[in-house]
C-alpha cells in the first residue's frame, strides 16, 4: 500500500508540472530558449537511457524467465516496437496544429496580438474577436492532446515506481521537465484569449491530470492481471513508448529551441546523470 501511494504521488507530480510551465509563462516576458534546449535534450537522455539499459532489459529477463530464451527476446523487442506503434498511432491522430509536439514561444504567442494603430475600431473589435477565438481553440486543443499524450506516460510512471521506485524518480522527473513547455503552450494562448489567469491556469493543470488518470486505470484494470509475464510485456511497451517521445518529441523541440550541440549536450548530460542514478543503487 505503501508503495502505491508513493507510485500514485509521482505520477501527479509528473503530471501537475504541466502547471509550472503554466505559471513560468506569466512570470517570464521572455522564452528562454538555452534553457529549454538543455533541459528537453537532457530530459531526452534520461528517457532513452533508462528505457534502452534499464528497462529493456528488466523486461527481457521477465519474459526469458518465464518464456525461455526465444520466445522471451522475440515478446520482448515485438512488445518494444508496439509501443513505439502505439504512441505513433496517438500522434496522427492529433492534428497537428494542436500536436503538444508544434509548441511555441512565449514571443510567438504575443505576436498573435492585433496591432491597435492598424485598424478601425469596428474591424479592429472583429479581428480581435477571431484571434482570440482562435487562441482560445488552439489552447483547449492543446489541453486535450497534451492529455491524451499524457496518458500512457502516466502508466509508465506509475508502473515502473511500483516495479522499481529507484528508476521511477528519474522518469518522473524526465517527465516533468518536458512537461513544462507544454504547460506554457496550453496557458499562454488561453490567457490571451480570455484574459484570465485563473482559466489558463485550470486547462494547464487539467491537461496533466491525465498522468494520474493513467495510473489509476492502469491499475485498476492490470493489477487483477499482474504476472510476471504481463509486467515483462508493460515493461517494454514503456520502453518503445519512451524512446519514441524521446525522438518525436523531446530532441527535435531541443533543437528548435537552441542549438543543435545544446541539445546533445543535455541529452549527454542527461544520460550520465541517469547512469550515476542507476549505479548507486546496485
Amino acid at each position: 500500500m505503501e508503495n502505491l501511494f508513493f507510485a500514485f504521488a509521482l505520477t501527479l507530480f509528473a503530471g501537475l508540472s504541466t502547471g509550472v510551465g503554466s505559471m513560468l509563462a506569466f512570470f517570464m516576458k521572455k522564452s528562454s530558449p538555452r534553457f529549454l534546449s538543455i533541459s528537453l535534450g537532457f530530459s531526452a537522455g534520461v528517457m532513452i537511457y533508462v528505457s534502452m539499459i534499464e528497462i529493456f532489459y528488466k523486461a527481457r529477463t521477465s519474459l526469458i524467465n518465464e518464456l525461455g530464451l526465444e520466445k522471451g527476446s522475440w515478446i520482448t523487442v515485438i512488445a518494444f516496437f508496439a509501443g513505439m506503434f502505439l504512441i505513433g498511432i496517438i500522434d496522427k491522430l492529433i492534428p497537428s496544429s494542436e500536436n503538444p509536439h508544434e509548441m511555441h514561444t512565449i514571443e510567438e504567442i504575443n505576436e498573435e496580438n492585433p496591432d491597435e494603430g492598424h485598424h478601425a475600431e469596428q474591424i479592429r473589435k472583429r479581428e480581435e474577436a477571431k484571434k482570440n477565438h482562435k487562441l482560445l481553440r488552439m489552447g483547449l486543443f492543446t489541453a486535450l492532446a497534451i492529455g491524451i499524450h499524457n496518458f500512457p506516460e502516466g502508466l509508465a510512471t506509475f508502473i515502473a515506481a511500483l516495479q522499481e521506485p529507484q528508476i521511477a524518480i528519474p522518469i518522473a522527473m524526465a517527465i516533468a521537465i518536458h512537461n513544462i513547455p507544454e504547460g506554457i503552450a496550453v496557458s499562454v494562448p488561453i490567457y490571451y484569449a480570455t484574459g484570465s489567469k485563473k482559466k489558463a491556469l485550470f486547462y494547464s493543470f487539467l491537461s496533466g491530470l491525465s498522468e494520474p488518470v493513467g495510473a489509476l486505470v492502469g491499475y485498476l484494470i492490470l493489477m487483477p492481471f499482474m504476472s510476471e509475464t504481463l509486467m515483462g510485456i508493460i515493461f517494454a511497451l514503456v520502453a518503445g513508448i519512451m524512446v519514441f517521445i524521446s525522438l518525436d518529441e523531446l530532441l527535435p523541440s531541443a533543437r528548435e529551441y537552441g542549438e543543435h550541440h545544446l541539445s546533445i549536450y543535455g541529452l549527454v548530460a542527461g544520460m550520465m546523470v541517469m547512469a550515476v542514478s542507476l549505479l548507486l543503487f546496485i
